[in-house]
């Protein structure tokens, strides 16, 4: 696909997305499985919910805009899941597995709020309030998972991660 107007990149970054979101439907519930504390676990169960809602939402704009929702495939996502997947293999002390896993999950997080806030703009910027909307919506979504993880992290677990044995401290 030739990218040559603002609403050429809009669909070509979507399609990114899509590809993107597809990717951690399948990813998200092996971080689950990996997780050792309950709470973290949770979340990566709720955000696989949400990021099934993703999917659909992204559905939706492709059928509005009458374009193709394939053809793309998320070549930053894949980096991303493969470092995540090098993380589930580690061997590590529980705790420090956990704050690993929440590191990986954030770089996707952070990831996908790139992706999403520049696509609202865009979006934005081409009179498409609608389709804004939308990703604006999903943007808050994956905001409030990131926040989830780092509350998760400081919560203690990164602390016990410290205190695990054999931590080398810098003085």
């Amino acid at each position: 696909m030739a990218i040559s107007s603002l609403s050429d990149l809009l669909e070509d970054q979507l399609q990114d997305i899509y590809s993107a979101e597809n990717q951690l439907v399948e990813a998200l519930p092996k971080m689950a499985e990996a997780a050792r504390s309950p709470d973290l676990r949770q979340a990566f169960e709720d955000h696989l919910e949400e990021t099934k809602g993703h999917v659909e939402r992204l559905k939706s704009i492709f059928q509005r805009l009458g374009v193709s929702a394939g053809g793309k495939t998320c070549k930053a996502m894949q980096g991303l899941i493969a470092e995540g997947e090098e993380v589930i293999s580690e061997d590590a002390a529980p705790m420090v597995h956990d704050a690993a896993l929440i590191s990986a999950a954030q770089r996707v997080e952070h990831y996908e709020i790139a992706a999403y806030g520049c696509v609202r703009t865009f979006a934005t910027q081409l009179g498409d309030d609608e389709t804004a909307s939308i990703l604006e919506e999903t943007l808050e979504e994956e905001t409030a998972a990131d926040e989830k993880l780092t509350d998760l992290a400081m919560s203690g677990l990164n602390e016990a991660a410290a205190n695990t044995g054999g931590s080398r401290r810098r003085k």
